[in-house]
Formats: structure tokens, sequence, C-alpha cells
């Protein structure tokens, strides 16, 4: 996905309201910054006192004769002890400034971001799994760790500072044409000539900051895809393939800096060129006049000291907005994450549900994760409360979508999903899924400790009925043979576990969850026979009293199940129920079916068939 575009406005208006909370701050570092005009402007006096005054014959400037009346008759050595007391104290000063200023600044702006990336990463969790499947995790990772803190760049480190040199700016206008009002007509003539070299180089910066940022992102992808599939890199010995891969990513943004470096080099160079023919034609002029007796040596020192600081807030100006173009730019990419719509949407004033029954009923559904690329298709049919539905199929049929659809991942293209004879759509999310215990056929752990991960469905709870849960999931003896029991720590994946133990945990989970409804994607796959028949324990415990939907190519893990779904080319080819319908359901009556006596023999036969 390419970043969205939006215009400074745009950009500013959006990120001041996400900086609502933190206005009181940004406007004490304003006031914070503005205390440094009139200690600018202070800075260059005593210089003037000690040139006009100690070492030249004109008389202190007439305030400083009404403050401190006692120099006037105190000599040159009162006159030069001032002069050094009031530098000392404008130092003092000054760097008192900028350490508060630097403190404030500092606090507001990171945790400014922090609240950014925070609000970034709670939405990039509510967006569609299609589209972190299309567009990847770590570009959605890059906007939230390198991209949000724009926010911080932009509003405290740059648009603060730039309010602060406007005022200066206009405080050394003031300053200088009360001195000499020549000078200051050719101090401010090269603003128009700095004003135009900014105006034509910020377009091009944005739009090179923008690869900038894409290349760095793409080269973080390679990282994090060859980091989480190092097994199979290490098993094909293409570290040396994958390394080139993420070098030549990486070069492409080298390049790309160094190019948007070079730019704002160049920018750099023409405005030192011209702030430099200003502080000449002033330096001529100005000598010159002295020379006339229009000016006093002090004079010009002071007028050359305020040009000086009249160029630093215009040369600020012109910088901050050429190289605001890189935060700019982050910010419009972090803006344009936190606009992608959350899918599935929540309705307002959505339903609430505590516990469901667990009836299930797909009416006409259909989906397809693209008009060109049709998954499922008039899939229809209703499972009674309790019951245990074994889904079938080839690979890439359809299973785990018509899943991932019960469980709200996706909404139907057509058609609805009831629960408990209401359409999926009305509840509230969270509530939704709450409803749903899963065990994937590859289990998902964090890395984090063992009771932490069996504890991720009820955080909180108290470590008996974490125990209780991997007793029921055949898991407890495992754990205790641990040299840190339940504390101990499962490593990236739950990597430092075997895939059966790793799967036991996710099996105590979902115990410890106790959901109405129990969702397992294969679960015995990926194990030896021994540590399937010790799951099959755990998932005859964890399914009784519940609705229970079972996906798996091995007929023995469908062997105890009531109803039997097959799906081939996303149509539903067999709907079969394998046990007496319970009395409280007509829905497959209805389809004149009956219950077969060797269900697994005709489950058997039909694949074999359908293989043929």
């Amino acid at each position: 996905m390419s970043a969205r575009r939006y215009t400074d406005f745009a950009i500013y208006k959006r990120l001041l309201r996400e900086a609502r909370p933190y206005w009181l701050h940004l406007a004490s570092i304003l006031l914070l910054y503005l205390l440094s005009t009139p200690l600018a402007l202070l800075t260059p006096l005593p210089m003037k006192i000690v040139v006009d005054s100690v070492i030249g014959s004109h008389p202190i400037p007439e305030l400083l004769h009404r403050l401190i009346p006692v120099v006037h008759t105190g000599g040159s050595v009162a006159i030069l002890l001032l002069a050094v007391a009031l530098a000392l104290a404008i130092a003092l000063a000054h760097q008192l400034q900028s350490l508060g200023n630097s403190l404030l600044s500092t606090y507001t702006g990171e945790k400014m971001a922090l609240d950014f990336q925070t609000k970034l990463f709670r939405h990039a969790q509510r967006l569609s799994l299609s589209y972190h499947d299309s567009i990847g995790t770590s570009d959605s990772t890059y906007r939230i760790r390198y991209d949000a803190p724009a926010i911080q760049w932009i509003l405290v480190n740059s648009i603060i500072p730039v309010t602060a040199s406007l005022a200066k700016l206009v405080g050394m206008i003031y300053v200088t044409t009360r001195i000499n009002t020549e000078l200051a007509v050719v101090a401010l003539a090269i603003s128009p000539i700095l004003f135009a070299i900014s105006r034509a180089y910020r377009p091009s910066l944005r739009t090179q900051w923008h690869d900038v940022y894409k290349l760095q992102s793409s080269a973080m992808s390679v990282v994090q895809e060859t980091l989480s599939a190092i097994r199979v890199v290490k098993a094909f010995g293409q570290e040396a393939r994958e390394q080139d891969r993420f070098a030549r990513h990486s070069l492409k943004g080298f390049w790309a800096h160094i190019r948007v470096t070079l730019v704002q080099g160049s920018y750099g160079l023409l405005v030192g060129l011209t702030t430099a023919a200003g502080m000449t034609a002033i330096l001529f002029i100005g000598a010159q006049r002295v020379q006339s007796g229009a000016l006093t040596i002090g004079d010009l020192l002071i007028v050359m000291a305020y040009v000086g600081e009249l160029y630093g807030p215009l040369e600020k100006l012109g910088w901050t907005s050429v190289s605001l173009q890189s935060s700019m730019a982050g910010a419009e990419r972090a803006i344009s994450l936190l606009d992608e719509p959350p899918d599935p949407i929540e309705r307002k004033n959505a339903r609430r549900i505590s516990r469901a029954r667990g009836v299930v009923a797909f009416q006409d559904v259909s989906f397809a994760y693209s008009k060109d690329q049709p998954v499922l298709q008039s899939i229809s049919f209703e499972v009674p409360p309790g019951i245990h539905v074994g889904i079938s199929g080839a690979t890439g049929a359809g299973k785990t979508t018509l899943i991932s659809l019960l469980t709200r991942f996706y909404d139907p293209t057509e058609g609805r999903i009831l629960l408990d004879g209401i359409d999926l759509r009305d509840f509230r999310l969270a509530d939704l899924r709450n409803q749903f215990a899963i065990v994937l056929q590859e289990p998902v752990l964090f890395s984090t400790t063992i009771a932490e991960n069996i504890a991720y469905g009820r955080p909180g709870c108290e470590l008996s009925e974490i125990v209780k849960g991997a007793k029921a999931a055949n898991a407890h003896d495992f754990i205790s043979r641990l040299p840190e029991g339940y504390e101990t720590r499962v490593g990236e994946r739950g990597m430092t576990l075997s895939g059966g133990e790793r799967q036991r945990i996710s099996l105590a989970r979902a115990f410890l969850k106790d959901a109405p409804i129990l969702i397992m994607d294969e679960p015995t796959s990926s194990v030896d026979l021994q540590t399937e028949a010790a799951i099959m324990d755990a998932m005859t415990l964890l399914s009784e009293g519940r609705t229970t939907f079972i996906i798996a190519h091995r007929l023995s893990t469908l062997e105890k199940c009531d109803m039997y779904v097959a799906i081939e080319n996303g149509y539903l080819q067999v709907l079969a129920p394998t046990s007496p319908i319970p009395q409280d359901t007509e829905s497959f009556r209805s389809q004149g079916k009956r219950p077969l006596r060797r269900p697994l023999a005709w489950i058997s036969r039909w694949q074999e068939g359908k293989s043929r």
C-alpha cells in the first residue's frame, strides 16, 4: 500500500488533534523558546558597552544609567565590571532557559510520540487479516516504530522553534531598524530569495523521503521474514542468499538516502551563499557609515551581531521547511495507516453477549478475497448446541476460511452467519470473539512464561486455575519437569518446546478460557501417534458440552464427531449427521438426511472416490 497524500494543512491539523492532551506542555515550551528572543537581544549589549564606553568615550545606554546610576560616577572600571556582570547574567539565564526547554521538550515529545505509537498499534490490530496478509506486518511495524515519532519532530522540534524564530526575527528587525534603517533594509533584502529557494526544494524532498522510507521498510521485511523462517533458511543452507537479498534492498535505501542528503546539502549551500552575500553587503555599507561618523564602532558591532541573529531565524525558517519534509513524509505514512478502515466494522449500538448457547447457522454464505477469487459459495447448514462438527476437504478448499468467517476475521460477501439466531455482525466484536476458544494446527505461543501463555485468554487468573487447565490438557507433567516450571520462558514463538508440548499448552489455554464454542484446526497433524493420543484425550475432555468444529484430514480425528461437512472448491459437497440428531433441532431432518451407521467408512469411501 502506498502512503496516501495529504496537504500540509491536513497533516498539521491531524497532528494537533493527536497532541490535544499536551497543549499546555506545548504552550510552556513555546514560552521558554520565546525567552530566547530578549536574551539574544541582550547578548551583544556588554560588548557594545565595553567598546563604546570603556575603550571609547561614549556614555553608557540611557536605560542602564537609569537602572544603575552609580555606574556613571564610578568610572571606566565600574562600567567594565557592569559589562562583565551583565554578560555572566545573560549567559546564566540563557543556559537555564536552554536546560528547561530541553527537559520539557524531551518529556513532551517522547510522551506524545509514545501515545501516537500506541494508538497506531491498537488500530493496526483492528485491521483485517487480508490487509496484513497483502501488505505484510513489517510495513505496519515500520510505520509504528519509525514514522509515528514524526509527531514529535514536527510539533516540538519544528513548529515551536519556527514560531519562536519568527518572534526573534521580528525583534531583530525592530532593533536593527532603530539603530540603522538602511542596514535593516539591506539585511532583509535576501528574505525573498531564501523563501524562493525553500519553496523550490520542498516538493522534491517530500517525494524522495517517501521513497527512502518505503525502501527501508522493504529491507526490514526481508529481515523479519528471514528470521521468522530461520529453520527453513538453515535447513536449505540459504544464509548467503538471504544476506544478499537484504543487502540489495538495503543498498537501494542507502542510495536513496544519499540522493536526498545531496539535495538537502545543495539547499544548504544556496542558503549559506545567500546569507554570506547579505552579511558582506552589510559589512561594506556599515564600514562606510562608521568612516562617515554616522555609526560608532559599537553600533556596527551590535548591528552585525543582530544581523547574524536575524539571519539565524531566516535560515532556520527555510531550513526547517525543507528538512521538515522528512518528518512530514513519515507523518503521512503514519496517518494513512490510522485512516485504514478497520475490518470488520463493529456496528453502532452492537449487542452484548455474555455466554452463547452455541447454535450456529450458515445461510447462503459466500466469500471472496477479491471479485475474481471466490473461496466459498452458497454454504448453508445449521449446528445445534453441543454438537461436534468435523470439517474436511482438500487443501485450499475453504475450510479455514469457513472458520475465519465464524470468528468474524472476515465478513461474508453474501449471506449471513447466525449465533443463537442473531447475525454475527450485530454483536460487539470483543464479546463475540470471547465465545470462541481456538486451537490451531501450528500453535502460537508468545515469548513469555508458560503460565502467561496459558492464561492469555484470561489474564490475571490464579495459578491454581492455570494448573487445572494444564492438567486437563495433559501438560502439567512435562511443565513440572522444567527447571522453572510454569515460570519457564518459552522463547520466540515457543520454539524451546517441542511441537506436542506447544500444542498441549495451546489446549490448556483453551481449557482456561472456557468458551462455549471450540474450534480446532488440524490440531494433531504435526505430532507423532503417542502425542496425538494424549492430545485426543485432552480434546475429548475439552469439547464436552461445547459446540465444537474440528478441521482435520485424519479420519481418526473426526471419529467422535456428530456431523460431517465436506467442502470442495468452495462448495458444500457433503453434509451428513453421523449420530442421532438432538430432539431440539429439526434443521437436518428437513433435509431428509438420516444417521449413518458406519460414518467413518462412508466418509473414507467418499474421499477415495473424489481422489479417483
